[in-house]
């Protein structure tokens, strides 16, 4: 299949799985409990794996599965899901939340689809065939100078801070506006040209697969401090590609 191709089974995946979390979101009946790294995980992030990995199992048998909540099955072809990326937003009843989908073959990451149900949005992107917001193609900023960028990040303190206070606090420095949206849709906000810098520490293969092809097809970077791709940077630094170098020394806190 072309990347391309898979596009609709991502949206397949998606009307079967955004109905779960608007089922959930907001619900008096909500059941949060602590992992063992302490983040939060419900009942709807669970369902929403469960769905989906049966959809797998019907249309693409042959497809493993990774996702945050059930684990990896191993195969070289493969669904990576986060069932609900910003979790703690979704427990607080903030609607800025998304199902992360990508599709990984033979370790390329060939297209991905990031839904957010409360916002009633969806991004999406296959390789060669561009990063699409509806019928909008996403393209990043042409900015060139850090003294022109906006840029997003999470935590400023605190365990979602990470090690990362100091990159932040540099690359803040350098830059005249900053906003905190966090999660994916700091990375999602590059790709669509609202903004030039995104950095993000902690993160896992789930959070950051289906951010790649999205960035990627608009233009833009998306790698971790010495310019790695892939999915085991940890930290990760989104920029319209203008800036990539520049925001990464930063990042490095080189002299």
């Amino acid at each position: 299949m072309r990347p391309a191709d898979w596009l609709a089974f991502l949206r397949e995946l998606a009307d079967r799985t955004d109905p779960i979390a608007r089922r959930w979101f907001r619900s008096s009946d909500l059941r949060v409990e602590s992992k063992p790294d302490l983040t939060p995980v419900t009942e709807a992030d669970r369902s929403i794996e469960e769905a989906a990995r049966e959809l797998v199992a019907e249309r693409h048998p042959g497809l493993g599965v990774l996702g945050e909540e059930l684990g990896d099955d191993g195969a070289a072809a493969r669904l990576i899901i986060d069932p609900i990326d910003g979790t703690r937003n979704f427990v607080r009843g903030i609607p800025v939340f998304a199902t992360l989908l990508a599709l990984e073959i033979d370790a390329e990451l060939v297209a991905s689809l990031v839904s957010a149900p409360a916002l009633q949005l969806r991004w999406w992107a296959a390789r060669g065939a561009g990063a699409w917001e509806g019928e909008r193609r996403l393209r990043v900023s042409r900015v060139s100078r850090l003294a022109d960028a906006q840029l997003f990040h999470g935590s400023l303190t605190g365990d979602e801070a990470g090690d990362g206070g100091d990159a932040l606090r540099r690359l803040a420095g350098a830059t005249p506006r900053q906003r905190g949206f966090g999660d994916f849709y700091q990375h999602v906000l590059v790709a669509s040209g609202s903004g030039e810098i995104a950095f993000d520490p902690g993160l896992q293969p789930w959070d950051v697969a289906a951010l790649i092809p999205l960035v990627e097809e608009a233009g833009g970077r998306i790698t971790g401090p010495t310019g790695e791709r892939g999915l085991h940077a940890g930290t990760y630094v989104t920029t319209n590609g203008e800036l990539h170098e520049a925001a990464l020394a930063l990042v490095r806190g080189d002299p």
